[in-house]
């Protein structure tokens, strides 16, 4: 139960508001561990916990620079940062998870990245269903990202296996 608290305050901090958590992020969403600690034990969590939530996140939400010195959230950011992620062809079909209330405007508007820089997808069914389940029963909508691909729309592959592109317009997405 404390992981998901420090994943929660993680996310909020890294992705959405850095200085709720007194942290300043670099231009590619880094911020300092040694800060990221700190701000933990403001709020009373044993900063010791801070790696293992990262090690253990089933999302693999964030990551820790190869000298273990900076953290960052590796997606869903609604604070300006460049994270770089690389542009690679992505198979033939992605999946979203989402629920029952938001097919309409799905389906006539498609997906957008609403409050974060980019749509998020996932590689297959299973993970979407879990997206989806956070908010009640999901549903599972399939993408047609190699025909996206062949008509130029930009798709980048994020360190955690999310697949990342601006928006999926509607005429590529179909209910599984």
């Amino acid at each position: 139960m404390m992981a998901q608290k420090v994943s929660k305050l993680l996310s909020y901090w890294l992705r959405h508001s850095p200085d709720a958590g007194n942290l300043t992020l670099d231009g590619s969403g880094w911020a300092k561990v040694e800060s990221v600690k700190a701000s933990l034990a403001r709020e009373g969590i044993d900063s010791a916990l801070l790696e293992p939530t990262v090690a253990e996140s089933d999302k693999q939400r964030f990551e820790l620079s190869d000298d273990g010195t900076r953290i960052r959230a590796r997606q869903g950011h609604s604070v300006s940062v460049d994270l770089s992620w690389p542009i690679t062809t992505p198979p033939e079909f992605l999946y979203h998870g989402t629920i029952e209330r938001f097919l309409e405007a799905i389906f006539s508007e498609g997906l957008k990245p609403m409050t974060r820089h980019h749509v998020h997808l996932s590689p297959d069914a299973e993970t979407a269903a879990r997206v989806g389940a956070r908010r009640g029963p999901a549903v599972i909508l399939r993408v047609a990202a190699g025909r996206m691909a062949n008509q130029s729309l930009i798709f980048r592959l994020a360190s955690n296996g999310v697949w990342l592109t601006d928006t999926v317009p509607p005429r590529f997405i179909e209910q599984v």
